[in-house]
Formats: C-alpha cells, sequence, structure tokens
C-alpha cells in the first residue's frame, strides 16, 4: 500500500511539474528576445547552476567558438594557421579557404575550436603575426562587421606609399610599430608572381598612433622617402582607366556620294556631284475638297456713269525745243 501511495505522489508531482512548464512556456513564449535575455541573465547570476547550464548550451554550438582569420600571406597553410592559434586550447578544425578556379589562397581562413572558452582567450588577442603578415581575427558570425569596422575605422588605418621592391610585410610592421600597437598590416603582394605592389596597410588600434604616424617626419622605409596618408583619402583619389587600342573599334561616318571621305578613294573615277536644278517630286494633289466660298457680306450695288470730261488744250501750246547737233552743242539754222 505505502508503494502505491509513493508512485501516486510522484505521477502526481510529475503532471504538476509538466503543467508549470507548459504555463511556463505559454508566458515565455510571446517576449522578446531581448527580455529573454535580460531574464536568463539575472537568473543565471543568482543561480550558479543554472549559469552553468547556459554555458553548456552556448558552448555546444559552434557560432562561440568558429573564428573568422583575415589578413593572411598568400603563402599560409592551414598547417601554419592552426598552429598559430593552437596556443589557446583544442582546435576542432582549422582550414585556409582556397580560390577554385586557381587554387590560390584567397587571404582568409577559418577556426574552430574544441570549447567556447579558447575562443574566447583567443579574441582577446585578436591580431597575430602569421608567415610575417599581420592578420585578424573575430567571431565568424560577425563576419566583416567585427570589431576592426569601428565608426573611427577611417581614421585608424593608413595607406603606405612609395614602397621598395624588398621591403616586407614584417619589415613594415616593425617601422611603424614605434608609433602605437598595430591590430593589422602588411604589404600588398601580387597573387600571380607574389612581388611587391609598392604600397601596403597599416591599421592602427588607437587613433593617437594613426596621427603620430602621418605627423612623424623621418619617412624613409627601405631607403626610400614614402607615403603616409589616411587609406580612406587614398581610395577616394579618381583612378583613370586607359582603355587598350585593340578594343576601340573606328567607326565609319556616312557620307553624301558628293563628297569622298579622307583616307579613301572615291569608288567612281571621279566624285559624282549635284545635278541642278534637282529634281523635285511631284506635288500629290490632296484627297480634300476645297472649302465653300464664303457668302458676300454686302449686297453688290450697280455701277454709275459718270459724264466724260474733255481735255482741255494749255492755250500756250507745248514749248519748242531747241535742236541739238553733234556732242551736244546746239545747232541753229540761220535766217533765210
Amino acid at each position: 500500500m505505502e508503494d502505491l501511495k509513493k508512485r501516486k505522489m510522484e505521477e502526481m508531482g510529475n503532471n504538476d511539474q509538466l503543467s508549470t512548464q507548459e504555463e511556463l512556456r505559454s508566458l515565455l513564449d510571446p517576449l522578446a528576445k531581448s527580455q529573454l535575455v535580460d531574464l536568463l541573465s539575472r537568473l543565471g547570476s543568482q543561480y550558479p547552476s543554472i549559469a552553468e547550464e547556459i554555458k553548456s548550451i552556448a558552448s555546444s554550438d559552434p557560432v562561440h567558438r568558429k573564428l573568422f582569420v583575415r589578413g593572411l600571406a598568400w603563402n599560409t597553410t592551414s598547417e601554419t594557421l592552426c598552429a598559430a592559434f593552437r596556443m589557446h586550447g583544442e582546435i576542432e578544425e582549422g582550414a585556409v579557404i582556397y580560390d577554385k578556379a586557381t587554387g590560390k589562397s584567397r587571404g582568409y581562413g577559418f577556426i574552430t575550436y574544441k570549447h567556447m572558452e579558447s575562443a574566447h582567450s583567443a579574441l582577446r588577442a585578436p591580431s597575430k603575426l602569421i608567415d610575417g603578415r599581420m592578420a585578424v581575427c573575430n567571431l565568424a558570425c560577425e563576419g566583416l562587421t567585427g570589431a576592426s569596422t569601428t565608426p573611427d575605422l577611417a581614421q585608424r588605418k593608413l595607406y603606405i606609399g612609395g614602397l621598395s621592391p624588398d621591403v616586407t610585410s614584417e619589415m613594415l610592421l616593425n617601422y611603424f610599430g614605434r608609433h602605437g600597437e598595430i591590430e593589422e598590416g602588411s604589404v600588398a603582394y601580387d597573387k600571380d608572381t607574389n612581388e611587391s605592389r609598392g604600397f601596403g596597410f597599416v591599421t592602427y588600434k588607437t587613433t593617437e598612433a594613426a596621427k603620430k604616424a602621418i605627423d612623424d617626419p623621418q619617412k624613409i622605409l627601405g631607403g626610400r622617402t614614402i607615403i603616409v596618408k589616411l587609406a580612406d583619402t587614398h581610395k577616394g583619389k579618381p583612378v583613370q582607366t586607359q582603355v587598350p587600342a585593340a578594343a576601340v573599334v573606328p567607326l565609319a561616318m556616312p557620307m553624301a556620294p558628293g563628297y569622298s571621305q579622307l583616307g579613301k578613294a572615291h569608288p567612281s573615277a571621279a566624285p559624282a556631284g549635284y545635278a541642278y536644278p534637282q529634281p523635285v517630286a511631284p506635288y500629290q494633289a490632296s484627297s480634300y475638297s476645297s472649302p465653300a466660298a464664303a457668302p458676300t457680306p454686302y449686297p453688290s450695288q450697280s455701277t454709275i456713269a459718270y459724264s466724260s470730261i474733255a481735255a482741255k488744250k494749255d492755250p500756250q501750246g507745248i514749248p519748242p525745243t531747241t535742236p541739238m547737233g553733234m556732242s551736244g552743242y546746239p545747232y541753229y539754222i540761220g535766217k533765210q
């Protein structure tokens, strides 16, 4: 009997627990994500058991353990990438991403740790010198919107121009490291030839360090005077693209047959000029009939006859004219 009572009590307790869970779910379901996060963080700070359960669930999700590493050298392999991050903990997976068409590195890779604490340890020192180039990492779920795209990035990233082909990324970082801590930087290399392109970039962790590098009067590296300015200023410079001559196709302009084009012989022996008068196309009669004449607004009047007036003869008549001789001199006739 006692065993039966205990069993009934346990069943009643389980039913009450299920009903309580369902009730809590119905209450939590309409809440926003920010409200749930705030609630769980308060409970985790008050109850250590809840905090441990939250950490266990978060650690099982790769989103908290996977890092995105950019700024890698073209010769960096997956082995050298993992070797640089193994100091923070056991690595579950790590690889450099290669281009499928060319088989060359794309300059970035991924590191997935086995434990979330290892990823947090690596993020405390996100910049790492790998194969002579300063690379930087952040959580893969953040992508390129991580810590290095802060609003003051434009004031921390510098363009370094006029570099000698002998200057390496390590030499560049050592030279500019005297002004402050560097977050990311390297010389720009050609993907195909792996030769220096004569410029590079350096990103400081503070804007003060970047300003010191710009204001430094001594800008000589590798025996050359280098250019140091903000990267955004260089990016905004207009670039003039030159069209290859092979891409330009000459177009013949149509001209009248009476004129010859320069550089071309006229097909006929003599250019056919314009004939005058030029024939004119006959005017096509309109299909519309002429409008009817407007009616006369006033009635016509008969013509009035007037009596004829005889012309009066000048009593003095027509004045005689002097006869003229040769050369315009008057001709005189003697009296008889």
